[in-house]
């Protein structure tokens, strides 16, 4: 089997699927921008071929790199990057070359918010109101004000995270806004107070779920990234419906052999309101701590589905474990020998973040891991807890 595999040097981790992939008996063929002497070793050493374009964003250059690997290697079997942010570009290269997977077709429901909303309606699963704003469509903003009232969530309609996310409270943010706002579609979303969780996994090539995980967030990643330490944990347990409604979703879309990152509210009331989709793993540690949680090799688990199909991975988890992510420049009362002290029969691992991602995650992520979430959360406080200002 020949995979080429995109960007596999960026974010860091992905080497571990281009090994897994070598393991597991694939050919794998890597395209980046990045001269060959700096990947790492293990990359260089995994990889079959290496070819190096100037921009990653030239699909010229990328159609070049695919057909020097056709004609050198025969037909690809599968493109992939994992990334979210080249999901269209790899969709681009499939569909050119008539690769298996997702296709330029199919991302609009994917990359969309407003057409991940019809899929979630389509599948029976409760929505925000909303309301899709185009360039020019201030008169609608003010219809959903009348609709909707405040507050409500302006937020681009592609998009990941909470970048260029408004928190629209009244008539002056919404000037501010319709000011300001940069010249992309827009989508109008009610404020839902609720608890943000997800439902994740992977879905093998007849589209069963073989692996399942949820992640729960301490801090919405909206409140994160505009300054409240983020943490969040691998939950041991997934409840009943939340799991039924990431069933119903990776039905909808028919989903086959790929990881999955599905955004929900839990109301106050208990039930669960859909948010959005990625199309991949989540980002950062996630994955790492998906195998601390249960003593797995998720990188493998994909391999072997890519490869062979399936895989045979457990989703029993023994441990909860929890991210802790400190932002520099911040009072903490421990230092980080103090937090290496304290809680070293629960730390195992300390990561620095790359800047891209450290918005939200903080600079520094401690992962904790304990059967019990309160010790987790009781040392997550102490871990996060700040110096009081004084006041003169």
């Amino acid at each position: 089997m020949n995979v080429v595999f995109l960007s596999p040097h960026f974010p860091p981790a992905m080497w571990l699927y281009v090994r897994r992939l070598r393991e597991a008996g694939a050919t794998v063929l890597g395209i980046a921008d990045t001269a060959y002497d700096a990947l790492r070793p293990e990359l260089r050493a995994d990889l079959t071929e290496y070819y190096r374009v100037d921009d990653l964003h030239s699909i010229d250059q990328l159609r070049a790199a695919v057909t020097h690997f056709i004609a050198r290697h025969g037909p690809i079997d599968r493109l992939e990057s994992l990334n979210e942010y080249w999901l269209e570009t790899d969709a681009r290269l499939r569909s050119g070359f008539d690769i298996s997977g997702l296709h330029v077709k199919d991302m609009d429901p994917i990359k969309r918010k407003s057409g991940m909303k019809a899929v979630f309606r389509e599948a029976g699963i409760p929505v925000a109101r909303s309301q899709v704003l185009r360039r020019d469509g201030a008169p609608d903003a003010r219809r959903f004000v009348e609709e909707v009232g405040y507050p409500f969530i302006a937020k681009p309609d592609v998009g990941v995270g909470a970048a260029r996310t408004y928190v629209i409270g009244n008539d002056a943010d919404l000037d501010a806004f319709l000011g300001d706002r940069p010249p992309l579609d827009y989508i109008l979303e009610e404020y839902l107070d609720g608890q943000l969780l997800s439902f994740d996994g992977l879905v093998d090539r007849r589209g069963e779920i073989v692996y399942a995980a949820s992640l729960v967030y301490g801090v919405p990643v909206l409140e994160s990234v505009r300054g409240t330490d983020m943490y969040f944990w691998i939950d041991r347990h997934i409840a009943p419906d939340l799991a039924e409604a990431g069933e119903r979703i990776v039905r909808a879309y028919d989903l086959r052999e790929r990881p999955f990152h599905f955004e929900f509210f839990r109301m106050p009331d208990g039930t669960l309101v859909a948010l959005e989709v990625n199309m991949r793993q989540p980002g950062g540690a996630v994955v790492d701590m998906w195998n601390w949680a249960g003593d797995v090799d998720f990188f493998r688990a994909w391999a072997e589905v890519v490869v062979d199909g399936t895989a045979t991975i457990s989703s029993v988890k023994p441990n909860y474990v929890l991210w802790s992510g400190r932002k520099p420049g911040r009072p903490y009362r421990l230092t980080h020998d103090e937090v290496a002290a304290r809680f070293a029969d629960v730390l195992i691992h300390v990561e620095r973040v790359d800047d891209v991602f450290a918005t939200a995650m903080g600079s520094f992520g401690y992962v904790l891991r304990h059967p019990s979430l309160d010790a987790l959360l009781e040392a997550s406080a102490e871990i996060l807890g700040q110096i009081p200002a004084t006041v003169t």
